[in-house]
């Protein structure tokens, strides 16, 4: 099977899934989750400059990533991301086939509403899905970080957050943001990235 390539635009954000194939599990213990992240990490250093991570959620059957691709196309990062992931994955569980489900998913998000909108989705998977009642319980998301309770790794918080600064406290206005508590038009300034 043939796949027709995937459009994309430099200086872009997209929001980023990948799905487990079948929807199985391609997390299964806490150290798989944390080889992820370290991968991950290692690939934003591999191609410097040319990929910006803003916030990630991994569930245990899919990922979550919302990143700005510069003047290169997404297909080298994942394909170095997932493949030294999954062969990672099949060497420890003696696992065949493939891991991820097709290829990823990727969305143009066009504006700084769905910028902001998506953040929130991706922080409030584990709430939606049942896992924690609160976004910050969840380990395996950028959203500890976004509250200032964990140290930035991986992501670039600032980009979202100065959509938050007239309020004075930037991260406190975004946990209000997410977790619904404020009145979300008085957060949402219309500004052009």
């Amino acid at each position: 099977m043939t796949y027709q390539e995937r459009q994309w635009m430099p200086n872009s954000i997209y929001h980023i899934t990948a799905r487990g194939n079948h929807g199985d599990n391609i997390f299964r213990q806490e150290d798989d989750f944390e080889n992820y992240c370290s991968i991950l990490n290692n690939n934003i250093l591999y191609f410097k400059d040319k990929f910006e991570v803003y916030c990630y959620c991994l569930m245990s059957n899919h990922v979550h990533l919302v990143m700005k691709i510069m003047d290169q196309s997404t297909g080298n990062f994942f394909a170095r991301l997932h493949g030294i992931y999954a062969r990672n994955y099949n060497s420890k569980y003696d696992y065949t086939g493939h891991l991820f489900q097709d290829r990823y998913f990727a969305k143009l998000i066009s504006s700084d509403e769905q910028f902001l909108t998506v953040s929130r989705y991706v922080h409030l998977n584990p709430v939606k899905a049942k896992i924690v009642e609160n976004p910050e319980a969840y380990k395996w998301s950028s959203y500890s970080m976004f509250t200032g309770n964990k140290q930035e790794r991986i992501i670039d918080a600032s980009k979202i957050l100065f959509h938050f600064k007239e309020s004075g406290n930037c991260r406190e206005a975004y946990k209000k943001f997410v977790e619904g508590v404020a009145n979300n038009n008085k957060l949402l300034p219309p500004r052009d990235m």
